[in-house]
């Protein structure tokens, strides 16, 4: 437990670091605005700081902020699952050539899911979200079905956590009822979907996806999604056309990933707490 309450202008800014990291490339004032909920001139104060402190840099002609290399130092004591993605990237780019759209693998890492692998390719369907890239627990479908399936324990952990988030995608957390509602209802479908607070800041309610658990039995190793375009497919036309073939896939990667367990036990422990 903490002894001190969190200084929000550290979380500010961190928010603000991370927002750029996600938005590479196209980082501008607005677009930082649209995914940070901060007014204009306190995004601009915290990105001056980190520009100050060398994480950021603003390129003057194009007006738009990148992430600099310092950057790098911050995970330099953090050991991704490298294992996991190197076990469920065999199967990842036959999967998008037979389905024809892009799929993340994630692990839980406190209070999100981090991608540790992934089939995006550019194309009109491509965001440049790789792995290390981290998805609230309550937005994307990947954490949504870690959630509904994991144990109730683990489950009560997680919306504690986010109901002290302010984020739109976390009200079903401040209300226990309604948070147990959907996560049965979840379980008894066999996928999540994307919250569509998420959808509309991350994506432009462009793209929505469909996610679930890559289990063996009580175990949870992972999660998997498949992100489709909503101009091509309706949310219904995607669940009866995505989930059959994600449900195999998924039951496949458990297999690969129970086979190797013992490498994954600590790891996977650690990405729980």
């Amino acid at each position: 437990m903490a002894s001190y309450r969190p200084v929000t202008s550290v979380l500010r800014c961190l928010d603000v670091l991370a927002a750029v990291n996600s938005l590479s490339g196209r980082a501008s004032l607005a677009e930082i605005h649209r995914v940070v909920d901060l007014d204009k001139a306190t995004i601009l104060r915290m990105l001056e700081t980190l520009a100050h402190a060398g994480y950021v840099v603003r390129d003057d002609d194009t007006r738009l902020y990148h992430a600099a290399g310092k950057t790098l130092q911050l995970s330099a004591g953090y050991r991704a699952h490298n294992a996991v993605g190197a076990v469920v990237s065999r199967r990842l780019g036959d999967f998008r050539r037979r389905i024809g759209w892009p799929s993340d693998v994630a692990i839980r890492d406190g209070d999100a899911m981090i991608v540790v692998e992934t089939s995006r390719e550019a194309g009109p369907i491509f965001v440049n979200r790789g792995p290390g890239y981290r998805a609230p627990m309550l937005a994307a479908s990947l954490g949504l079905a870690y959630t509904a399936f994991c144990a109730a324990a683990e489950r009560a952990e997680i919306l504690e956590a986010a109901a002290r988030d302010p984020s739109p995608w976390n009200d079903v957390a401040r209300d226990r009822l309604r948070a147990e509602a959907l996560f049965a209802g979840i379980r008894a479908a066999g996928y999540a979907t994307m919250n569509p607070a998420y959808m509309a800041r991350g994506y432009d309610n462009r793209i929505s996806s469909v996610g679930v658990p890559i289990r063996d039995g009580a175990t949870i190793f992972a999660c998997i999604n498949v992100l489709y375009l909503r101009s091509a497919l309706s949310a219904e036309d995607a669940a009866a056309a995505l989930v059959p073939p994600l449900q195999e896939i998924a039951a496949a990667l458990a297999a690969d990933l129970a086979r190797q367990s013992a490498p994954f036990d600590t790891s996977l422990r650690s990405c729980s707490g």
